[in-house]
């Protein structure tokens, strides 16, 4: 592989891992015994250690956002 190919494939698991970081945080804090916030099916919970779930608000719904690039030239 060359550097460019090697770059397009860290780039790819930046999704991976940012996934993967969440979650560990996420089990982490409700095994320290914290409540956790989630977005699910437009409401905010509020997610205890026990595994009870508490209803906050309703949220909106979530916007699809289109990705754009932009070139800047010198």
């Amino acid at each position: 592989m060359n550097s460019e190919q090697e770059l397009d494939f860290l780039e790819q698991q930046i999704p991976i891992l940012a996934e993967m970081a969440l979650q560990q945080a996420y089990w982490r804090t409700l095994s320290l015994g914290h409540k956790v916030m989630i977005a699910e099916n437009g409401f905010l919970i509020e997610v205890s250690p026990d595994g009870s779930r508490t209803v906050v608000k309703e949220i909106a719904k979530r916007v699809k956002v289109t990705q754009r690039l932009f070139t800047i030239v010198k």
